[in-house]
């Protein structure tokens, strides 16, 4: 049986923000929560079955504080604010209103665009290393390196260094062209981005000519011990055991470390187990080290990623299914 709900919106403005370019936002709502919705004055009226109903009035109602809180309220939010919903966490989204993670050399502010991504970013700033494993566009590598850049410019740390395995598809460094840079940029090429568009490319460079930032590929760690800088492993998940054991006991003093990586995507030889899983395992609860597991909803690409990746871990899981079945069967 249907309900109705009315959730007020407040002015006008706040509405207009709320509902979106030609109503995108509100037909969003409608479409993935099977509900209708239409507009008296500043109110919404929603209808629809019950549960459906409750979740679109928590969803519009939440918006409309985000709004009031001056964020913006794009597709991409709508629907997360929507899955919040479905598990009864609407108003957690109203954490993301406050808090800058940093400013871009151009003067943008860096937020938190969704509830993993700030527990997060607590987690690094209150830790001496982070584990942030997760899919694509959950922004694991961008918000190390902002906070990187933070914690230079207020003199934490001497240093960033920026390392990832170079592996990547099955190619050898061998084969490529060029020198030993040329030869890494490629894989080291989304550290280079960050860093540019949190530094501007003339502090960039001068911090790069005066070795405060480095950007090396991981065999270049070993030996050493990284004494007061902000260490950033990308890619982890193309780690072996052996490589991810070195890295880790190469922490100095007031360093800290951000291992970053997704453990669907290994592109290690067959036979080679990620060194990014077993120590995901092993060093769960130790003090100083938190693990962090960022998932589909915390994409904050094109929506469509989130899709994309969750039709992803639909087939592993059958996949995983049937070969249990098959096993079983076998047996």
């Amino acid at each position: 049986m249907d309900i109705t709900k009315r959730v007020s919106l407040g002015g006008v403005d706040k509405l207009s923000r709320v509902l979106g370019i030609f109503d995108e936002n509100l037909n969003t709502i409608m479409h993935e929560l099977g509900v209708s919705i239409r507009i008296d004055g500043l109110d919404a009226v929603v209808t629809g079955a019950d549960e459906s109903a409750h979740q679109a009035a928590e969803v519009l109602k939440n918006l409309a504080l985000l709004s009031e809180n001056g964020e913006k309220i794009d597709k991409g939010r709508v629907i997360y604010c929507i899955e919040l919903a479905k598990e009864g966490k609407a108003s957690d989204i109203t954490k993301l209103s406050s808090g800058t993670v940093t400013i871009t050399s151009r003067g943008k502010p860096v937020k938190c665009k969704t509830v993993g991504q700030k527990v997060y970013v607590d987690a690094i700033r209150s830790n001496t290393i982070v584990f942030g494993v997760g899919p694509a566009g959950t922004g694991k590598t961008y918000l190390a390196v902002c906070l990187a850049v933070q914690a230079m410019k207020q003199k934490q740390v001497d240093k960033i260094i920026l390392t990832r395995p170079a592996v990547e598809a099955g190619e050898k460094l061998g084969f490529l062209p060029g020198d030993l840079q040329t030869k890494v940029d490629p894989y080291l090429r989304p550290l280079y981005d960050a860093l540019q568009e949190m530094l501007g490319l003339e502090t960039y460079t001068k911090l790069m000519e005066r070795g405060s930032i480095e950007i090396a590929p991981l065999a270049y760690m070993r030996g050493r011990t990284l004494s007061n800088a902000f260490i950033i492993l990308d890619e982890a998940q193309n780690t072996t055991r052996e490589q991810m054991k070195m890295f880790l006991t190469r922490l100095g003093d007031g360093s800290k470390m951000v291992i970053t990586g997704d453990i669907t995507q290994v592109d290690l030889p067959d036979g080679k187990k990620s060194g990014l899983l077993q120590s995901t395992k092993i060093l769960r609860g130790i003090e100083g080290i938190k693990i962090i597991n960022l998932t589909a909803k915390d994409v904050v690409r094109n929506p469509l990623v989130m899709n994309i990746v969750r039709a992803y871990e639909r087939a592993d899981a059958k996949g995983e299914e049937d070969e249990k079945k098959t096993i079983k069967k076998d047996d």
